[in-house]
């Protein structure tokens, strides 16, 4: 079993960043001094569940986290600072920091680095979160030992839960629409003004009509999807809203 490090301070560190053209040191004490921060450690950039689940979630809760107290969240990795930074971008994930553990300095402090020549990762970090206050470890969520790659504790809704056990996590939103669409326009901004977050699929540019009847059942735009399930139009999205607002 892993050993929880709970109650300790992290490690001594230096991340070397890549910012523009420039090699950037960073510090842990730099990191974490005076801070409240998240950290989640995944295998490898670009991998499959580390790219599909881990990296969004983070992204879409991090306006709750930081409700919760949180002054910044970190994925790190021990890969270097080119791959984060290309992975930053393909993941759109702005309001996660992307720490390279290059040679895994800090992953071997927390004792949590591991061989994956099974894959041909060669030494690389288990997956785990943690939530760090000015520099000591207050909470670890270190996924179990088992066979594989297993995802069941350092998800962000779990760090959120920990955080605040009253929060309530935001809606997953997706709405299909098309260019020069008003009613697409109307229903994006009744979900604006509701305060909720959406990932917005173009017709054409993103997904073909036959995607469109696949997923819908129809082929009028918008359509409007809410943790997995279908709203409809613009006219069933606003009576959703309103549903919502008086439960």
């Amino acid at each position: 079993m892993f050993r929880s490090m709970e109650g300790e301070r992290v490690p001594a560190a230096t991340f070397r960043l890549r910012k523009g053209a420039e090699w950037v040191q960073l510090t842990s004490n730099e990191l974490f001094a005076g801070r409240t921060v998240v950290v989640f450690s995944l295998p490898g950039a670009f991998t499959p569940t580390c790219s599909s689940s881990h990296v969004p979630r983070y992204h879409q809760l991090a306006p709750a986290l930081r409700a919760a107290g949180v002054d910044e969240i970190v994925c790190m990795s021990v890969n270097d600072a080119f791959v984060m930074n290309a992975w930053r971008d393909e993941q759109g994930a702005d309001r996660v920091t992307f720490i390279p553990d290059g040679s895994g300095e800090f992953t071997r402090g927390m004792g949590l680095l591991v061989n994956r020549d099974d894959l041909g990762f060669g030494m690389r970090s288990w997956r785990y979160s943690m939530l760090v206050r000015d520099g000591v470890v207050e909470k670890m969520f270190i996924e179990p030992q088992e066979p594989g790659d297993p995802f069941k504790v350092s998800d962000a809704d779990t760090m959120l839960r920990y955080l605040d056990p009253q929060a309530v996590p935001p809606p997953s939103v997706v709405v299909l629409s098309r260019p020069g669409c008003p009613h697409c326009v109307r229903a994006k901004a009744a979900l604006a003004e509701a305060g909720l977050e959406y990932q917005e699929l173009v017709l054409n540019r993103d997904f073909r009509q036959a995607a469109l009847l696949a997923f819908a059942g129809s082929g009028s735009v918008p359509q409007v999807f809410v943790d997995g399930v279908r709203i409809g139009g613009a006219d069933e999205t606003q009576a959703w809203l309103a549903r919502r607002r008086k439960a």
